[in-house]
Formats: structure tokens, sequence, C-alpha cells
């Protein structure tokens, strides 16, 4: 029988206080894969609020109660825990004594250091990938360069994020080095949580045409000019960062995309 939820300032709850936490493998109709085996269920609960983050879903400084994370994925404590704990050693939560977890919030400090660490990784990702690419990397570049410019008209801002993220990350798979795709990868993250944070509404995460120019340096093997474009597009989306913030009205399931 299905069980009916009401949402609260803290969360979903069950309008049945006798319910019993659901085990994994009886969680139908949340919208999460869930697997058979533990590892299995943790990692699809981490890829949900990850992904939530990277699409601005989950705001920073939103709230993530255990009960409401147990109810809507219908697992026990802890597993959500062990969730919880993965996603502050990946700084994408932060865990608050006596107050519990809440999806991080980066301060105007730890931003400008953030963007810092970036853009001297870039720029070193994009002179390996100016120097060894291939026609088809390239080719690809393109065609996703195509998508992007489409997407500019879309008015929902995550859309853009999403088609920068994958740009940049485009670019570090092009050079071949995995470990700084690792680094970067990391960084973009809680670059999302900063946009997410502080990026004012209506304002593209990048833009398309310095990415083009990126591009078009690339091709011609120009790699002073691909690294000057590359610093020069971070450090305008950095000065691009509104220190304003704003709440979300939605509910956690809502934003988890679960409901």
């Amino acid at each position: 029988m299905k069980q009916s939820i009401e949402m609260s300032d803290e969360g979903p709850v069950a309008t049945s206080p006798r319910r019993r936490v659901r085990k994994a493998e009886a969680a139908p109709n949340l919208g999460v894969p869930v697997a058979g085996h533990g590892i299995d269920v943790e990692q699809n609960i981490y890829q949900t609020v990850f992904d939530s983050v990277l699409n601005q879903r989950l705001a920073p400084g939103t709230k993530l109660p255990e009960p409401a994370l147990c109810e809507l994925f219908g697992v026990s404590r802890a597993v959500i825990r062990k969730v919880l704990q993965r996603l502050e050693h990946d700084r994408i939560v932060e865990l608050r004594p006596n107050k519990g977890a809440v999806i991080a919030a980066p301060t105007p400090e730890e931003t400008r250091q953030i963007f810092e660490a970036r853009r001297a990784l870039e720029v070193s990702i994009v002179e390996i990938a100016a120097r060894c690419h291939t026609a088809q990397d390239l080719a690809d570049l393109r065609h996703l360069l195509a998508h992007e410019h489409e997407v500019t008209h879309n008015p929902y801002q995550p859309t853009w994020a999403a088609c920068a993220r994958e740009f940049h990350l485009r670019i570090a798979a092009v050079a071949g080095n995995p470990i700084l795709t690792s680094y970067l990868t990391e960084l973009m993250t809680r670059c999302s949580l900063i946009v997410a944070l502080y990026q004012p509404i209506g304002n593209a995460a990048c833009e398309h045409a310095e990415h083009g120019r990126i591009v078009d340096y690339m091709e011609k093997g120009d790699v002073a000019s691909a690294r000057a474009e590359m610093g020069r597009h971070l450090r305008a989306l950095e000065d691009n960062i509104s220190l304003d913030r704003s709440g979300s009205t939605q509910t956690l399931a809502q934003m988890l995309n679960l409901g």
C-alpha cells in the first residue's frame, strides 16, 4: 500500500507515526533506481544529491534532515549517514554538530581561493589540449559549441551551467590526464555551489563567445593565446559573481527531483 507523505518545514514526513523506515528494496516510485546491494544504494543516493547540486536544484545552505532523506529514499539512517559523510569528504555537504547536514555554502574568501585554483589548473589543461588534440577532438568541441549556442536562449539557468561544465570537462578529456580531470571535477563541483549561491538570475554561467575563441586558438595551435583566453574567461566568470543570495521555496523532494 502506498504511503502518503506530507511536507513540513523540515521536509517530507510520513502521515503515520507507526510507519517503519522501509528497506531499500521496497522504495518504489522515488525516481531513483534502487539496486540490490548496499553500496549501490549508497551510490544512487550520493549521485542524486550530487546531480541536484550541480544542476542548482539544491542550493547552498539547504538542510538535509536525516529523517526526510530516509523517507525519500526508503533506507535506514545508517545508510544516509554514510552518504552524508562521503558528501562532506567531497565538500558538497557540511555536517554541523547538533544541527545536521546542509549543502555547503562557500564564503567570499573561499570563492576567491577556489577560482584562483581553477584558473591555475585550467590554464595548464588547455595548454596540454592545444598541443595534443586531434581533428576528431575539435569536431566534438565544435558540436558541443553548437549545442551550447542553442541553449543560450533557454531561460532555465541550470541548463546553461550544465553545458558550460561539459565544455570545460571535454577540454580536460582532450588533455588526456585523468589526474588533472579529477582535480578539475572537484573544483567545478565547488564552483557550481558558488554559481548556485552567488550567480545573478538571468546570467549565463559561461560566455559562449569565449568558449568559441578558446577552440579557435586550439585549432590554430596558438597555445599562448589559448592559455590567455582561458585565464580571461575564468576571471570574467569570477567577476560576474554577486554576493547576494536568495532562498528556495521548493520542498526537499522537489529539489532532489523526486517529487
